[in-house]
């Protein structure tokens, strides 16, 4: 049996008392308490019993009701069954209390806390989660701070402030809210959440490239032809039309989860595991971004919007037939651009990154294609029909990674096909994954910042989509940037990838190997064998 070697184990959460402000809010209810109750749950002793969990809203709610609404949320959103004697001692120390929005409120938390800590002989440990909108979290924090109930850095006991994004909607507005957070509280306090950092495939990025030289080594513009982004939806805006009317897809998706994921798949490696050391070289690879002028945002970045179409054989309205949708809305629900890095390493090599609703899967991946063989032997033969070799991270749904290679076809004459070399993390390491929220609170709680979003890091992911939104200033989406609800996307988008010679490689979704038969639902399928006659 292979051995197992941990670099860095997870060590159990120190006591501390987690306040959720917005308790009765859908994210409280479909991520955060089935997250507290898993890592209570799940065995591994990741949260000591006698933590507590208190909910803070502006609702009126009894406890018990409390206890039994978040009993229903964790039975209908955990990943782990409910188990009811673990369940009991998880809702012993699950409180609530309302007054979010009343002048006494943070007064009344204050003496909760106490009463809280008194109880169950907890020390003054606290994260504040503020699972609430943006344009209230100033206002909660300084509320915090006046109640007397942020530590200082120095202080013993610690003091964390966790924010959901989005940080702002502008460059501008970021900073302000960060003005605004750490006027409160210390930088070292604050966890800007992305949840896509605490995906188990997206943390397998930095150990997939830098504990493998075999790899490390080919991760260059010289051997390196492009690299390929996809994030892509299957569901559309949906109720959320009120909200994507103000993000669009650049705003919902790009600022945050894909320029996360450039970053890790581009980024050198750092000189420790420290968390400065990973957040800093994120930082320098985001800086390195070649600046988009409003000519440049012309030829490298497309938008489009669905219009109605078919998704599972089912209509769809378009989106300017969603609910809060302007009848005439020019809002993006798909974005693709194509991405210089000036540095030593990826100079010439463009990172092409889209994201788009209703397209035809959910799927989540990296494809990072490298350069064409030599135009000789084989590839003389066979001309553009030899497949460049790619490894592709799946980062969901079936994770893993795969590398696609070419290899002969048995038989009499000589034959080409890719095939594939395919890592599953369901069939390697079986199904347990924890989720994503699961892991980002354990490490709130212990104060590890390497999964959280640096005040400079949000920043500079501002301005590379502030000067892209500068680009789009007054232009009306055209006729080729429009896309049928259940395709791939505009016109436009492929247009972006032919310019070099490039087209997008649709994501495919293969079962485990432990799983019967693939799920080959992509457009591009491998290629059927290559005959090449003796000469």
């Amino acid at each position: 049996m292979d051995n197992l070697l941990t670099i860095q184990r997870a060590q159990p959460a120190p006591p501390c008392t987690v306040v959720i402000f917005g308790a009765s809010g859908d994210l409280a209810k479909r991520k955060l308490i089935p997250s507290m109750y898993n890592l209570v749950a799940c065995g591994e002793g990741m949260m000591p019993p006698k933590s507590a969990v208190l909910g803070f809203a502006r609702r009126e709610m009894s406890l018990d009701d409390f206890r039994k609404s978040a009993h229903d949320w964790t039975t209908k959103f955990s990943r782990l069954k409910v188990d009811e004697s673990c369940w009991a001692t998880f809702a012993n120390g699950l409180d609530y209390l309302s007054g979010l929005d009343r002048p006494d409120g943070f007064v009344k938390l204050k003496a909760k806390l106490e009463a809280i800590e008194k109880a169950r002989g907890l020390p003054p440990n606290r994260v504040y989660y503020l699972a609430i909108p943006p344009e209230a979290i100033g206002e909660s924090v300084e509320g915090l701070t006046k109640a007397g109930l942020i530590a200082a850095p120095t202080a013993p006991n610690f003091t964390r402030v966790v924010v959901e994004k989005p940080f702002g909607h502008d460059l501008a507005s970021a900073r302000a809210l960060n003005r605004e957070l750490t006027r409160f509280a210390h930088e070292q306090q604050v966890c800007r959440i992305d949840h896509y950092l605490g995906k188990e495939t997206v943390q397998n990025i930095l150990m997939f490239r830098f504990s493998n030289s075999i790899f490390e080594r080919l991760w260059n513009r010289n051997l390196i032809d492009h690299v390929q982004i996809t994030v892509s939806e299957k569901l559309g805006v949906g109720q959320r039309g009120g909200y994507y009317e103000e993000a669009g897809a650049l705003r919902d998706m790009v600022q945050n989860h894909m320029q996360q994921i450039l970053a890790l798949i581009a980024m050198e490696p750092p000189v420790s595991l420290e968390a400065e050391a990973i957040r800093d070289e994120k930082v320098k690879l985001l800086k390195s971004i070649r600046e988009l002028r409003p000519e440049d945002v012309a030829r490298q970045v497309v938008r489009g919007q669905y219009f109605a179409g078919t998704v599972d054989g089912q209509p769809v309205p378009g989106y300017r037939q969603e609910p809060r949708v302007k009848p005439d809305s020019n809002v993006e629900t798909y974005v693709a651009l194509k991405l210089f890095i000036d540095n030593w390493r990826w100079s010439g090599v463009p990172f092409y990154l889209r994201t788009g609703k209703y397209l035809p899967q959910s799927a989540s991946e990296v494809r990072v294609q490298f350069r064409a063989t030599p135009h000789v032997l084989f590839a003389a033969q066979c001309g553009q029909n030899l497949d460049p070799n790619a490894i592709t991270l799946r980062l969901q749904p079936n994770e893993g990674i795969y590398l696609r290679f070419n290899g002969k076809v048995p038989g009499m004459s000589l034959g080409v096909r890719p095939v594939r070399m395919n890592f599953s993390y369901d069939a390697e390491f079986g199904a347990y994954t924890p989720e994503a929220y699961e892991r980002l609170l354990l490490e709130a709680i212990a104060g590890d910042a390497t999964l959280f979003i640096r005040r400079d890091e949000v920043e500079t992911a501002w301005k590379i989509v502030d000067s892209i939104r500068a680009g789009w200033d007054g232009k009306p989406l055209t006729n080729r940037e429009f896309y049928a609800a259940g395709t791939w996307g505009p016109v436009a988008a492929d247009d972006l990838l032919a310019q070099a010679g490039h087209a997008w490689h649709e994501p495919q979704l293969f079962a485990s190997p432990a799983l019967p038969g693939p799920l080959n639902h992509g457009r591009i399928q491998d290629n059927p064998p290559l005959e090449m006659r003796r000469t």
